[in-house]
């Protein structure tokens, strides 16, 4: 059985599904790569929508089953963010932490140093506080940790020191690194690297990792680089020791969902399923992930729309190996 299964529902987020009224965005392009979260009853996705002329925005949306979703009439507004004393060109790609009744959004930032990573936080997705941005020249795909380790914050990351010729930089290493203040890290090490001529040459962590009693479970999305004429982005699972996450105890060979749909082979990026929200139903007394608990992955698919894969815990380890 596939790890994963796609939703016959797929897409379930277009440009079509964007209210006509939604302030600063006419005509958009294209909605994609999601934060996701459990809110109480709802499901909340964090949506990063694009205009025609390439800016981008971030949207909210909402669900009481995790596939018909509501997009909100307004655009995330991060008070703090236009005070920079640096020029923001773009915010994205969103990824939600629940951690101590409160949600942490770590996203990307396009600057004229390169794209750092910024964090905010809220209640009610209506109000948020921008804490900071980090002062990491490169960096990608943060994902904070939903529980404390003692009085340190955790997240794993990508730093972005592989520039291929007439591409953006990226990276072939995640790395895990701590912070006690949520806005300056220290990279403790890595924890994976991309392994050349397979269909992970470059990785990044998708949404934020889920603790199991096997392990923290890590979603993450590797691009396979050698073919010449397109990347082929992709999506694995590895497994990490809950008490030292910096040692990786597996990961999965293949990928477990790959570009083979029209929706996800076509579009502003071709050849494109980028994982970068999970949410997991069921949790038991202890707050593990249940084996058997069903698990919704949203994805950017071909940087267009929103698509929505099914699981459960229990199948995306069976498709880990021993490391």
């Amino acid at each position: 059985m596939r790890p994963l299964v796609r939703s016959s529902d797929n897409p379930i987020i277009t440009t079509m599904d964007l209210p006509r009224r939604l302030p600063g965005i006419v005509d958009s392009s294209s909605v994609f790569n999601p934060g996701a979260v459990r809110w109480g009853d709802r499901y909340m996705l964090m949506l990063r929508v694009q205009t025609r002329g390439r800016r981008t925005h971030l949207v909210m949306a909402e669900s009481l089953n995790g596939r018909e979703f509501s997009v909100w009439p307004e655009i995330v507004r991060i008070p703090g963010l236009d005070r920079l004393d640096e020029t923001i060109y773009h915010v994205y790609d969103p990824r939600i932490t629940a951690l101590d009744g409160e949600f942490l959004i770590m996203f990307a930032v396009d600057t004229e140093t390169g794209c750092r990573l910024g964090t905010a936080r809220t209640r009610d997705f209506r109000e948020f506080e921008f804490v900071g941005l980090g002062e990491h020249p490169d960096i990608r795909n943060g994902v904070i940790f939903p529980a404390r380790f003692g009085d340190r914050y955790l997240r794993y990351d990508r730093p972005n020191r592989v520039v291929d010729a007439g591409a953006p930089a990226t990276g072939d290493e995640i790395v895990l690194s701590e912070s006690h203040d949520l806005l300056e890290w220290r990279p403790l090490g890595p924890v994976m690297g991309g392994r050349p001529r397979y269909w992970d040459e470059r990785i990044g962590a998708g949404p934020p990792p889920v603790r199991t009693r096997h392990g923290w479970l890590l979603l993450y999305h590797g691009i396979a680089t050698h073919f010449a004429s397109a990347n082929i982005y992709q999506a694995g699972v590895a497994l990490f020791d809950l008490d030292d996450p910096l040692h990786l105890i597996g990961r999965s060979r293949d990928n477990v969902l790959e570009p083979r749909k029209m929706y996800e082979l076509v579009g502003q990026v071709p050849n494109v399923v980028f994982p970068s929200g999970m949410i997991v139903d069921e949790f038991d007394s202890d707050g593990f992930a249940r084996d058997d608990s069903p698990v919704r992955v949203y994805y950017g698919a071909a940087d267009t729309s929103v698509c929505l894969a099914t699981g459960t815990i229990e199948g995306l380890l069976a498709a880990l190996d021993d490391e």
